[in-house]
């Protein structure tokens, strides 16, 4: 058996396979290197991942127009009545704020409500390289997806839940708007449900319309919470409201609930407004456009141009007393706003903590608690224009979230 090869002399020779060299090593690492990139790329871009991407959604200008589902008309649409009478819909456009029994203005520049659109739902969940985009971009938030989108509820709730918020929001918006204008539209506090073991529910019905508790008149949610507080629990108190139109009176024993004394009601404000205002916006839902609804509201009632031309834009819930609360995405609004031109932001103060460090380059922002904040802003911009943000700076006339 031969265990080397020799040569004539019977000297050993080199074996016959060629060995590779130091650059075909390398070449073939690199090619390795290679495929097992492609084949992680692939698996990023197609396995799913349990995030959902917050990022700026649509905007909305609350003195413009927006373009809504409309019945099919068969005198003026080429279909049949047949086909009409199925309940098809075409496009249309209406103002989103209109206003019928009043005096209106015209208005200049823009109030834009901004929107947070989520990339992915549970069915479609977006690649771990969505994601990793998502995560080196600072116009969008990467979020789990449970956070969105909770196991205990359907889809169809949560479109519920959202269409009520806006709802709401709207009426809070006109009732806050009218307020600021002098008007009186609370009616009172009405019932909207009751608790388990509730103390009132054989006093109040559903629809009643509570107008004060132990000799306190109540003009928000808020207060009537305040004036059972300040009666407090197991002290009965005279309860002051409207059912079926006719004014009563009844006696409830507010219950401790947790150190604090609760009648075991669901309640929202009602109101009364002097003529109609009508809010169309479809397709979008939560309470977070109040504060800007109220604002295009006074715009068009007012023979002051309080927007002057601006473009501004803003976020915020509003309540019946023109209190501005937090809202949520508020960095995408920021960019939402900034990418369709607005150089003037308007930011619940309570969101602050979420700005600073966060707004693009070129928008003015400003922190507002009240509608009269938000009021103090564009009277502000209004007089100094595209020099509003430099002349606060040096005088801190308005707050904003860094000072």
């Amino acid at each position: 058996m031969t265990l080397f090869h020799t040569d004539e002399n019977g000297e050993p020779t080199a074996s016959n396979q060629t060995r590779s060299t130091r650059e075909e090593r390398r070449r073939s690492a690199g090619i390795g290197l290679l495929v097992g990139s492609v084949i992680v790329a692939l698996t990023l871009a197609v396995v799913p991942s349990p995030y959902v991407v917050e990022q700026p959604g649509p905007v909305f200008d609350t003195l413009g127009v927006v373009t809504v589902n409309a019945p099919v008309d068969a005198a003026t649409s080429s279909q049949t009545s047949a086909q009409t009478a199925t309940g098809e819909t075409q496009k249309t456009k209406i103002p989103l704020i209109t206003i019928s029994g009043a005096t209106t203005f015209s208005t200049t520049g823009a109030l834009d409500l901004l929107t947070v659109s989520v990339l992915g739902n549970p069915e479609n969940l977006p690649s771990w390289m969505e994601i990793i985009g998502a995560w080196f971009d600072p116009s969008k938030a990467v979020v789990p997806a449970s956070a969105i989108f909770p196991s205990n509820e359907s889809q169809q709730e949560r479109d519920a839940a959202n269409t009520t918020l806006m709802t709401d929001s709207q009426q809070d918006a006109i009732a806050a708007a009218l307020t600021q204008l002098g008007y009186d539209v609370v009616a009172g506090i009405e019932v909207d449900g009751f608790s388990e073991n509730s103390p009132a529910e054989s006093v109040l019905q559903s629809g009643d319309v509570i107008t004060a508790f132990a000799g306190t008149t109540v003009r928000s949610v808020q207060g009537l919470r305040d004036a059972v507080a300040a009666s407090g629990a197991g002290v009965p108190a005279t309860l002051n409201f409207i059912h079926l139109g006719v004014t009563t009176e009844g006696t409830v024993t507010p219950i401790d609930n947790g150190g604090n004394a609760i009648i075991g009601i669901g309640a929202k404000a009602k109101y009364d407004f002097p003529f109609d205002v009508t809010i169309r916006l479809d397709d979008v839902g939560g309470p977070s456009a109040g504060m800007m609804f109220a604002l295009g509201i006074i715009d068009k009632l007012t023979p002051q141009d309080i927007a002057g031309g601006a473009h501004v834009a803003g976020t915020g819930t509003i309540d019946s007393m023109g209190i501005v609360g937090p809202i949520g995405g508020i960095r995408q609004k920021l960019y939402g706003a900034r990418a369709a031109g607005a150089t003037v932001f308007l930011a619940p103060s309570s969101n602050c903590d979420e700005v600073v460090g966060h707004i693009p380059s070129g928008l003015d922002v400003y922190a507002v608690t009240t509608l009269q904040d938000s009021l103090n802003v564009l009277a502000f911009t209004n007089q100094y224009g595209d020099k509003a943000g430099e002349m606060n700076a040096k005088t801190s006339t308005l707050a904003t979230c860094q000072n």
